[in-house]
């Protein structure tokens, strides 16, 4: 693995930065439910962000430096919502939530290694996955220009910065937006570190046990939801970005990587979405072949989490509310364009891309699964009752 440090940028580690800022504060609080649900106390939910930090940034890490192509690895928010669900409503512990772990993640395996993932992925047109795409990252855009409503001159302050970035300096517009951003909220006292303390996390090690009920309800749903809200939009990202990785790799890496730590917290890896469009966009970097040193970067950063979770939660986690969710629109605006574009272009399958967007940002969510999934069902049905033809014998 030839390691080339001079392809790290300022741009690219920002881009890391921001995608671990924007991922891990908008939702360590489901997993935090979702453990204490479970009957996690502080030592576990600690041991939790060790398995998840270092499984995200090992993932993240050796694969994109062995590819050179952003890979970017996530724990499946989606998941943890089913999770808390559950376990809040069918009396779940962690024992039987372990062996649950354990199962999805068998079957993530299965499916990552006999490539089916892979081919289903490879029979939906190029114009309904760039749709799914933008549909996902969309809500981050709408949520920055929302945020103006409790946070009008940080977030006015941090739209102006982006704008004269992006005429002025491209490459390192988002960094500005995010220096300006924190300065203006440490001068208003926004900025919460009074949390931070610095200590290693110790990993907490958990039995498994096999139960028919955690089977069904937490086992199941939380590979279904992986799989369609997760790992389907991440494959998504990666066909828009231009990448030709090898998925199937990756999903059993993700797998195995849970597999092993499921014990100590790993309730489920997968290929990220919205943080790997910060990481693969131009705003990483021009260079479409130096974007990987973002996803570098990004599980770095990870790794540093699980080693002092406490510590980097306190710190990740002063930022302002609208801080967070203003950055992550504005990195993500290019990616949405980009794949509104590649979705809208072609007349063929305009409406049915147009479908799988709307069906997707409504956050419409049934049966457990998100809207992700519904995107592309209505996308494909609407192709499919646009375009089939009845063969007519000779």
């Amino acid at each position: 693995m030839n390691i080339r440090l001079s392809d790290m940028s300022l741009s690219a580690f920002v881009a890391g930065f921001v995608a671990v800022l924007v991922g891990f504060t908008s939702s360590v609080a489901i997993v935090f439910s979702a453990a204490q649900a479970l009957g996690a106390g502080p030592a576990e939910i600690s041991s939790w962000m060790w398995a998840l930090g270092l499984g995200m940034g090992l993932c993240s890490v050796l694969p994109s430096l062995w590819l050179r192509q952003p890979v970017m690895i996530a724990w499946s928010t989606p998941g943890a919502a089913v999770l808390a669900t559950a376990a809040a409503s069918g009396g779940f512990h962690l024992p039987e939530a372990v062996g649950a772990f354990l199962v999805s993640a068998a079957l993530v395996t299965l499916f990552g290694v006999t490539g089916w993932f892979e081919r289903l992925m490879g029979r939906i047109p190029m114009p309904i996955a760039s749709a799914l795409l933008a549909g996902v990252l969309a809500r981050f855009g709408l949520d920055a220009f929302v945020a103006l409503k409790s946070a009008f001159a940080l977030v006015l302050l941090m739209l102006a910065t982006y704008l004269v970035g992006r005429r002025l300096w491209p490459r390192y517009a988002v960094p500005g937006v995010l220096a300006a951003g924190t300065l203006f909220a440490a001068l208003q006292g926004k900025l919460h570190l009074g949390a931070v303390s610095l200590a290693l996390t110790v990993p907490v090690f958990t039995m498994p046990v096999f139960t028919l009920p955690a089977l069904v309800s937490l086992a199941l749903p939380l590979f279904i939801v992986t799989m369609a809200s997760q790992n389907l939009p991440g494959v998504a990202a990666i066909r828009a970005a231009g990448y030709d990785m090898p998925v199937s790799k990756l999903i059993t890496l993700s797998g195995l990587a849970t597999l092993l730590l499921a014990p100590f917290g790993a309730f489920a890896l997968n290929l990220s979405a919205i943080t790997a469009a910060i990481c693969m966009g131009r705003e990483a970097h021009e260079d479409k072949g130096r974007r990987y040193m973002a996803a570098v970067a990004c599980g770095l950063v990870y790794c540093v989490i699980g080693l002092f979770g406490a510590a980097v939660t306190g710190v990740l986690t002063a930022f302002p509310r609208e801080l967070v969710v203003a950055i992550a629109g504005l990195a993500l605006l290019g990616t949405i364009g980009n794949g509104l574009a590649a979705a809208l272009k072609d007349d063929a399958h305009r409406e049915a891309a147009l479908i799988t967007f709307l069906v997707t940002l409504s956050g419409l969510s049934l049966w457990g699964i998100g809207s992700a999934f519904w995107g592309v069902v209505a996308g494909a049905l609407a192709l499919f009752v646009q375009q089939w033809r009845p063969r007519i014998a000779a």
